[in-house]
This record gives C-alpha cells, sequence and structure tokens, in this order.
C-alpha cells in the first residue's frame, strides 16, 4: 500500500508517520511538507512545497496513490474565520481535488475533531469550518472518504506539537492521561492507536464514515481479533 500524508510535522502526522513506516504492508510513505521532518527511512520520500493551496506543480507526483491521511491542522485560537478556513478548508480540499483527479481508487482519511458541526450554521467557528470541510470531503469522488472525529489525543511516542500552548498542556496533563485512560478508554486516543486504526480503515472500510473515539477503539479491536486469529 502507497500512502501519502499532509501534516507530517505536527504531532498527529508525527504519530501516523511513525505507524506508517512500522507497518510492513505499507511500501511507500510520500510526505508533503513545507519543512522537512527529519526522518530517515527507505519507505519515505518527502515534497517540499510551501504553497499548500496550489498544487498544481507537483500535482504529477501525486498518483498511484492507495490512502490519503490528511493530519494538517492549526488551531482557531487568536484567528479570524477567513484565516482558520484558508488551512482548514482551502488548502484541505486543494489537496483532495488534485488526489482525486489523480487518484480515482484512493481512500480519504481526514482528521478533524469531536464537537464539528456538521450543519456549518453552529456558533463555534471552527466546528462550522470543520464541517463544511467534511461535508466537501464526503461528496468528492473517492472510492470512501473517512472523518476522524477524535476528542483528547495523547502523544505516545516522543512526538510533539508545533504549538507552544499544546506543548505546555500536553506536558501538564501527560501525569494524568493513565487515570483517564483508565475511567473513559474509550474516549481518548493515542496518536499511536490514530495511525494503527487510520491503516486499519485505509485496508478494511468501515460502515460508519464519520468516527469519534469509542469508533476509532472499536477499530482497533477488530485489529487486535484480525491478530489473534491469524496466531
Amino acid at each position: 500500500m502507497k500512502v501519502i500524508l499532509f501534516g507530517a510535522t505536527g504531532m498527529v502526522g508525527q504519530g501516523v508517520l511513525r505507524e506508517c513506516l512500522l507497518n510492513p504492508e505499507v511500501t511507500e510513505v510520500l510526505a508533503i511538507v513545507r519543512s522537512e521532518t527529519g526522518q530517515k527511512n527507505a519507505k519515505l520520500r518527502e515534497i517540499i512545497h510551501k504553497d499548500l493551496g496550489d498544487l498544481s506543480a507537483i500535482e504529477a507526483e501525486l498518483s498511484d496513490v492507495d490512502a490519503c491521511f490528511f493530519c494538517l491542522g492549526v488551531s482557531s485560537a487568536g484567528k479570524t474565520e477567513d484565516d482558520y478556513r484558508r488551512v482548514t478548508f482551502d488548502y484541505t480540499i486543494a489537496a483532495a481535488q488534485a488526489l482525486a483527479r489523480q487518484n480515482p481508487g484512493l481512500v480519504f482519511v481526514y482528521v478533524s475533531g469531536a464537537g464539528t458541526d456538521s450543519s456549518e450554521r453552529g456558533r463555534s467557528m471552527w466546528a462550522r469550518v470543520k464541517g463544511k470541510t467534511e461535508n466537501a470531503l464526503l461528496q468528492m469522488p473517492f472510492i470512501d472518504a473517512y472523518m476522524f472525529r477524535p476528542g483528547y489525543i495523547h502523544p505516545a511516542n516522543g512526538e510533539v506539537s508545533k504549538t507552544k500552548s499544546y506543548r505546555i498542556m500536553y506536558a501538564a496533563l501527560s501525569p494524568l492521561f493513565r487515570l483517564w485512560k483508565l475511567l473513559f478508554p474509550k474516549r481518548v486516543v493515542t496518536t499511536e492507536q490514530l495511525g494503527r486504526a487510520m491503516l486499519q480503515i485505509a485496508k478494511r472500510g468501515s460502515p460508519t464514515r464519520v468516527l469519534g473515539s469509542p469508533d476509532i477503539q472499536r477499530l482497533l479491536s477488530g485489529e487486535k481479533a484480525e491478530v489473534a486469529l491469524k496466531a
């Protein structure tokens, strides 16, 4: 399986990239990045492209891909709706349209967020924009598209957020993670679990196209059952 990854330098993208590189069924990972990931792996190829709103210069290199994991995102804090929409909606849809032209058989997996507003009419700006993005992706001519809406995502293997406030938050909350995982096992996921679940859904599909943390956990339960049967 050949995977294309957007957002590989962010916290979630770092975790997803790690799982892709570890998975024996993934033969190649093409990372579209604005700066180098710093990773060295025979399966990894990086294309540095600064303008993610226009992929025309590299579109020909986006062909023969089986799955896209779109992990690119930005905090809405301190941003106008136009600025937030440019990154969240415009960049995502530009990538999706380019990929759809090159790969009609592609599975597109988008990391959204818990509380996303599919009606696009709610009071929360970020939730409306995320909802608009999801709705547009679900109408794209892919073989399938899935929206992941995790709640709290915990960095499992040293992944680091690019946002300073998030780094501070994760440092403060990290000691509580084991307790939260014990009390609310289906409400929190790690970057490792998220990456594994994305690979699982790209390979096997799911009857649910919009998945929250409990749905993501169910995907992983199916993965464990499959491994047990093979053993």
